[in-house]
């Protein structure tokens, strides 16, 4: 191959990258079928994801939208702080998650031990009984 044409090659199909969006600040009642709709007065959309809670099943107010390199560049563009549904959405490239920082909060491991609280279950000294602390008598139950 020429390496004319493996330049060429190379540029078009990088212009047809797909890109992940990430999309913030969403009302409860926005759907799929909403944003869909929005980026897709930008460009093609290949798809949407809105983010729900595993137990109730509600929006958690952040989705994705997956659309070609150009079109996702110009839809953060177009979008970022557009109103959809009384919110001011935040729009831009979704972090891959091997890129991203770890999580602050929760329980960390570090050498001594984890963050947090004791993971034997009972008090700082090993005892599983625990005292009162409400001002009361310190009575051990």
């Amino acid at each position: 191959m020429s390496l004319i044409f493996r330049r060429l090659f190379q540029t078009s199909t990088a212009a047809f990258e797909k890109k992940n969006i990430f999309v913030g600040n969403l009302a409860w009642s926005v759907k799929e079928s909403d944003l869909s709709t929005l980026f897709s007065q930008v460009g093609k959309v290949d798809s949407v994801r809105i983010i729900t809670d595993r137990e109730s099943g509600r929006s958690r107010g952040f989705g994705f939208v997956e659309m070609e390199e150009a079109d996702a560049l110009a839809a953060i563009e177009k979008l970022n702080g557009a109103d959809l549904g009384g919110r001011e959405l935040r729009a831009n490239l979704a972090e891959p998650k091997e890129d991203r920082p770890p999580r602050q909060g929760g329980f960390q491991q570090r050498p001594g031990g984890f963050r947090g609280g004791n993971r034997e279950g009972g008090n700082r000294d090993g005892n599983r009984s625990f005292e009162r602390r409400d001002g009361g008598n310190n009575d051990r139950y």
